[in-house]
């Protein structure tokens, strides 16, 4: 699957530990999200996950089969051996994880993203020539990962936008009540966890992270 940066619109990241180790429950919250208008999905397990790799791989496969149906870009967090043996759509990795120098020489033709926090984490994205995207944040205060960087808020994710080169994803606290903030920043789009995982009404809650209500 080739990278257009309209899949940014609302990219929603999920494992198994940000639904209390409930396989079943993750599955079926991502059949829900990609049916309802989700434009990309990234399998996230780290932190809390207690799933073995061999638990890790049967779900990833498992959510392969719902993202392909649904015909949503299927990424894989920080793991290039998964996603080459369920043959997912890319990888995304953090500036801890693995190096994106080694992701674009072991992953070519696969959609790849690296997490920024900071205006020299930008500037070195942008001398990156294959790197498809790249995430900002956390915008706001967030408890879906363990290991949080502080808040740069929405002035910040602006000033950090115009300077990239390649398209740009805003992460971190992102809800639907502060989703229309964000996108003020003409940001290609907003990442999300836990509001969709929390969500009663899962269409309701991707269109207003869309900007449409």
């Amino acid at each position: 699957m080739k990278f257009a940066k309209e899949q940014l619109a609302v990219y929603f990241i999920a494992g198994s530990q940000n639904v209390g180790g409930d396989v079943d429950k993750l599955i079926q919250i991502v059949e829900d999200a990609c049916k309802n208008g989700i434009t990309m999905f990234q399998y996230r397990e780290k932190d809390k996950s207690t799933l073995t790799d061999a638990e890790k791989l049967q779900v990833a496969i498992q959510l392969k089969e719902i993202t392909t149906k649904y015909n949503v870009p299927y990424i894989i967090d920080d793991d290039i051996d998964l996603m080459k043996e369920i043959n997912a759509d890319g990888i995304h990795v953090g500036q801890d994880d693995t190096k994106i120098e080694r992701v674009i020489a072991e992953c070519p033709n696969k959609i790849i993203g690296l997490s920024t926090h900071t205006l020299d984490e930008v500037r070195a994205a942008n001398n990156v020539d294959s790197l498809d995207y790249i995430g900002i944040g956390p915008i706001f205060a967030t408890q879906s990962k363990l290991k949080v960087k502080p808040a740069i808020g929405i002035d910040e994710l602006n000033r950090l936008y115009q300077e990239s080169t390649h398209p740009a994803v805003a992460i971190g606290g992102i809800k639907e009540d502060n989703a229309k903030a964000v996108l003020t920043t003409n940001v290609d789009g907003v990442s999300v966890i836990s509001d969709i995982i929390d969500s009663s009404d899962i269409q309701q809650t991707i269109n207003r992270l869309k900007g449409n209500a």
